[in-house]
C-alpha cells in the first residue's frame, strides 16, 4: 500500500517525523477528533491518505459550503479526491497545510482567527478568501481561489453602510 504513494497522490505513506508531530498535536488539541465526528455526521466515507492525512468523502451535510474542508488531519469534500485533483491538483496541499495551522494555533482557537481573517478579507476586497491570512499561506491558487486588489477603506465602509440599510429596510435619504 505504501508503494502506492509514488503513483497515486492520495494513497497513506510513511510519516515523517514532523508529521507525526502535527498526527499527535491534532489528536491531542481535538481538532482531528472534531474532524472525524463532523464527517460522520456528515455521513461521508472515510479513508487514510497520504502524509497522515483522513480522507473524508461524499460528505452530505450543506454547511461549509466549499469544494473541501480540513478540521485537524481530516480534509472532507462533498464530492471526491480524485474528480477535486482533476480540477485542482494541488488542492491537498493546500488542505494539508490547514491542518499544519490548526497544530500551530493549538487547535479549537483557529476557528476564532479564522473567522476573524474571513471578516477583515470581506471588508478589504468584498471576498472572503483573497486577504485571509490563512487561505494566503496556504496558497490561494492551490485551494481554487482568486487573488482580488484591495479596496479602500473609506469605500468599503460606504458599500457596508449601504448593504446595512437596505437589508434593514432604512429609509433611504434624498439624493438631491
Amino acid at each position: 500500500m505504501l508503494d502506492e504513494a509514488a503513483t497515486d497522490p492520495l494513497a497513506p505513506t510513511r510519516l515523517t517525523g514532523w508529521q507525526w508531530v502535527r498526527l499527535v498535536g491534532n489528536v491531542v488539541n481535538l481538532t482531528t477528533v472534531l474532524g472525524l465526528l463532523i464527517a460522520v455526521l456528515g455521513r461521508a466515507r472515510l479513508r487514510s491518505g497520504p502524509r497522515g492525512l483522513v480522507l473524508a468523502e461524499g460528505y452530505r451535510l450543506r454547511f461549509p459550503v466549499a469544494g473541501a474542508f480540513t478540521v485537524g488531519n481530516v480534509i472532507t469534500t462533498p464530492t471526491d479526491f480524485a474528480e477535486r485533483l482533476r480540477v485542482l491538483p494541488r488542492m491537498l496541499d493546500h488542505e494539508e497545510r490547514h491542518s499544519w495551522q490548526y497544530l500551530c494555533c493549538l487547535g479549537l482557537p483557529f476557528y476564532i482567527l479564522y473567522t476573524v481573517m474571513m471578516g477583515w478579507s470581506v471588508l478589504r476586497t468584498g471576498d472572503r478568501a483573497a486577504r485571509h491570512a490563512f487561505e494566503r499561506m496556504a496558497g490561494l491558487a492551490d485551494g481554487g481561489y482568486v487573488d482580488r486588489p484591495v479596496i479602500p477603506l473609506r469605500v468599503q465602509i460606504g458599500n457596508v453602510a449601504r448593504w446595512l440599510r437596505r437589508s434593514l429596510g432604512a429609509p433611504r435619504r434624498n439624493q438631491d
